[in-house]
């Protein structure tokens, strides 16, 4: 037996280790079973969230995303989509527009017609004659950009609402014979009371004449159009005949269409007082103070039987303003109220005519006058 282990022998030696406290126990040395993240991280956190607000903020989440996905899409469509510069024309009819031509928007392509203004009056067709207003520009290509781009330019050439300012009446035109081709052609189906905005080529332009107007060979033309009035070729009274049963005035006979009636003066005194008949009662519209009415007309003196004045013979329909005294007083009294289509015989008293001076050579003081007068058209304002 050993000393050691012999009893009253010396106490055996015991292994001694030092176990940290564990409030000295750092987290990075020590991780509690269970948990795999340190302190600090968001991780696995339970949500404050039920389940029911949760799946509401993810629907609403979806909707946000699908409706700025559909915004954009849409955007995306309109940019690839978006319409092209287009001639901008305002203002009222029968004044002068306002013509806006963008710089980005250069002339090319085929001729092209749109009506700004639509109106529901008389269809134009070739032969036609048309009063209008109108206002024309120069169109040209300026440039082309670096990015492919191109510009343009234009300029005022001319403007029937002008010259009507200064007193100088527009010319009727004949859709047909206007010498454009890209006028004439563009015209044609339009009505009256119409605005219509015509882009025309060069090859449908003036042409050789263009150069009077410092158009060159490759420069387009705007022309905007307020359409009036619209007379048919040959047009005649359009109604109801009616029998003048009065041997004391004029016979009138009808000779056919494009063609002036015959008017047959009695071989008697001429009436002292004005006379109104209507031979033909027109269908359209009556004519009111104030307004323009486009009419044939033929005049005669009763004595001679001389005929003075004829817009049959002269080739075109006349246009005259009723009541407002810029005419013989007896066309004022005895249109006033008259309807588009009819046909009228007027006997004017020299009062009711040229007064005591007349109309030399043709008329004298104590003259009275025969018209025929076929009313045609009113003119739109």
């Amino acid at each position: 037996m050993s000393e050691d282990d012999k009893p009253g022998g010396k106490p055996a030696i015991k292994a001694k280790a030092k176990i940290p406290n564990a409030k000295n126990i750092r987290s990075p040395e020590f991780t509690p079973h269970g948990i795999s993240a340190g302190r600090g991280s968001g991780l696995n956190r339970p949500s404050g969230l039920t389940a029911k607000q949760a799946r509401k903020r993810r629907i609403l989440v979806t909707i946000v995303l699908v409706v700025v996905a559909a915004l954009l899409a849409g955007f995306i469509w309109w940019w690839i989509n978006r319409p092209p510069p287009e001639i901008e024309v305002t203002g009222k009819f029968a004044s002068e527009p306002t013509v806006q031509i963008p710089t980005d928007l250069a002339p090319g392509g085929k001729r092209k017609v749109t009506t700004a203004i639509k109106g529901d009056g008389t269809k134009i067709t070739k032969g036609d004659i048309v009063y209008a207003q109108y206002v024309f520009y120069q169109w040209s290509k300026d440039s082309d950009e670096e990015d492919g781009s191109k510009k343009s330019k234009n300029k005022k050439l001319a403007s029937s609402y002008e010259q009507a300012s200064q007193g100088r009446p527009t010319q009727p035109l004949t859709i047909g014979d206007s010498g454009i081709k890209g006028f004439d052609e563009g015209m044609i189906g339009q009505t009256a009371g119409s605005r219509v905005v015509l882009q025309i080529p060069p090859s449908e332009g003036f042409g050789d004449q263009g150069s009077q107007l410092g158009l060159t060979k490759s420069d387009w033309v705007v022309f905007i159009v307020d359409v009036q009035a619209v007379v048919h070729k040959n047009q005649g009274p359009q109604g109801t005949k009616k029998e003048l049963d009065d041997d004391k005035l004029p016979e009138v006979t009808d000779k056919g269409a494009g063609k002036a009636p015959e008017v047959k003066i009695p071989d008697s005194d001429a009436p002292e007082k004005l006379q109104v008949e209507t031979l033909v009662e027109g269908n359209g519209p009556a004519l009111a103070k104030g307004e323009e009415a486009v009419v044939n007309y033929r005049g005669k003196v009763w004595d001679s039987g001389k005929e003075f004045d004829s817009s049959w013979k002269s080739g075109s329909p006349a246009k005259f303003p009723i009541g407002t005294g810029k005419t013989v007083p007896g066309f004022d009294k005895g249109l006033t109220g008259a309807k588009v289509g009819s046909r009228v015989l007027l006997v004017l008293p020299p009062k009711e005519g040229y007064g005591k001076d007349g109309m030399p050579p043709d008329i004298k003081g104590d003259d009275t006058l025969v018209f025929v007068v076929d009313i045609l058209a009113k003119v739109q304002k």
